[in-house]
């Protein structure tokens, strides 16, 4: 049974920084291209990040850019995001997604969140200005 589970949301001052962790279970990431999503209340699912199963290529929303890094460490089977520069309208709950992507496709990520096969729960992550 495949899990993800998000971890490192909480509360933080405007400014400050965060590092989520994605951590599967029953799923060797190093096979998935990875992203990260968000949902802030009344609002859509927003992309946020993603990271080829290669970790060669990775892209970020307009907003995030220059502020957020995604990565990833297969040796430990886990995907984080660093969010540095946090503002109020990041406070969100940010999901980890994986989409299961053959070899040839290694450099291959996605953007929407109908291209992902796995979703974790969730973690909250609320900013104070």
């Amino acid at each position: 049974q495949v899990q993800l589970v998000e971890s490192g949301g909480g509360l933080v001052q405007a400014g400050g920084s965060l590092r989520l962790s994605c951590a599967p279970s029953g799923l060797p990431v190093g096979w998935y291209a990875m992203g990260w999503f968000r949902q802030a209340p009344g609002k859509e699912r927003e992309f946020v990040s993603a990271i080829s199963r290669s970790g060669g290529n990775s892209y970020y929303a307009d907003s995030m850019k220059g502020r957020f890094t995604i990565s990833r460490d297969n040796t430990k089977n886990t995907v984080y995001l660093q969010m540095n520069s946090l503002k109020p309208e990041d406070a969100a709950v940010y999901f980890c997604a994986a989409a299961q992507v053959a070899t040839r496709y290694s450099s291959w990520f996605g953007t929407t969140a109908a291209e992902y096969n796995y979703w974790g729960q969730g973690t909250q992550v609320t900013v104070s200005s």
